[in-house]
């Protein structure tokens, strides 16, 4: 009887019971273990707030999940007429083709607004600063035009200073292209600058994405190259995520019927649809950035949440483990306890 009364007390943590045994055994046996008990309270709190990160990262990685889908439709729909416009081989005398002597270049760079999206950020600004170091090398004066917060304020914090600088929306659209496309045209055509570099991620897969680098000014008569491009089409079966792959062809040029009369000057059209070929280049540009930023953060929301959860299970052994200690350490003690009451 006397075992079980203390057996009582200390499980229900009656630091006061009082019992035949004596106050020195009640005493010795309610005494706590303040190490492990302190630990194990520390370890409860940090098990909930892993718990609520892995909630946190698991719900940012479903809205980039669909996100990154609206921004793949997007980049696909902008295809057909970014990669069909061929202008020919003859020669052309339009301000947009001059090719002149390299003394200045201006590297549009385009980065996220927002971390949390694991490299991507850093391998832009890494590809921007090596674009940059490798020109200066060749005695080219270069200046940035930042898109993204991210790269603007790497450099800003090295004491950059930029003619033009810009956010990098979420969902771009066709006037911000223009917006950007002005600024960029007005700056050759002015002699400001003597080429236009395009920096940006190009989207490869849900899984993968690849700095790049372009000249958008001047323009190339023969278009852009499209063979060995790759589509990633993303679709759910069984609950999960999966990528459909689809290679393309090289785009074939268009050729007019014979018969087809301008009402304008073919040179002149060609003034006109240029610029307009120059907005759909960068807001191609900016979809594929925005593809590729959305995708490197599902990818590491993934990460993180899959972390978290094998950090939780770990805690939750330490813990459980812990008070297993604790159990075992106090029935000891009420057994030592008894022992010492009825001696």
């Amino acid at each position: 009887m006397a075992r079980l009364i203390v057996a009582l007390a200390c499980l229900f943590g009656a630091s006061a019971f009082v019992s035949k045994t004596g106050p020195a055994a009640v005493q010795r046996v309610s005494a706590p273990a303040p190490l492990q008990m302190g630990k194990g309270g520390e370890l409860r709190d940090r098990i909930a707030t892993v718990g609520n990160t892995q909630k946190i990262t698991e719900a940012m990685r479903l809205v980039a999940a669909a996100k990154v889908r609206r921004a793949q439709e997007a980049v696909l729909q902008t295809r057909p007429f970014s990669e069909t416009l061929q202008l020919g081989k003859e020669p052309l005398d339009l301000p947009l083709l001059e090719n002149r002597e390299v003394k200045k270049v201006t590297l549009l760079a385009i980065s996220g607004d927002r971390g949390l999206c694991g490299s991507y950020n850093t391998y832009i600004i890494k590809k921007t600063e090596a674009r940059k170091k490798e020109l200066e090398a060749q005695g080219i004066e270069v200046e940035i035009v930042p898109v993204g917060t991210k790269v603007e304020g790497y450099f800003r914090r090295r004491g950059e200073e930029f003619p033009a600088a810009y956010s990098c929306p979420q969902v771009p659209s066709a006037d911000f292209a223009s917006e950007v496309s002005r600024e960029m045209l007005n700056k050759f055509l002015d002699g400001e600058t003597d080429k236009v570099e395009l920096i940006y991620t190009k989207f490869v897969s849900l899984i993968a994405s690849s700095p790049s680098i372009r000249t958008i000014l001047p323009l190339s008569a023969t278009g852009i190259e499209t063979e060995g491009d790759e589509i990633f089409e993303m679709s759910t079966k069984d609950g999960d995520f999966e990528v459909e792959t689809t290679t393309l062809g090289a785009a074939e040029p268009k050729e007019f019927p014979k018969d087809t009369i301008f009402e304008q000057d073919p040179v002149a059209i060609l003034n006109g649809i240029l610029p307009l070929y120059l907005d759909g280049q960068i807001l191609r540009s900016l979809q594929e950035s925005v593809a590729s930023e959305l995708a490197s953060r599902m990818q590491s929301m993934q990460s993180a949440s899959d972390n978290a959860k094998d950090l939780k299970k770990s805690l939750s052994q330490t813990y459980n483990r812990i008070r297993q200690a604790g159990v075992t350490q106090e029935i000891l003690e009420i057994v030592a306890g008894a022992t010492a009451a009825q001696g």
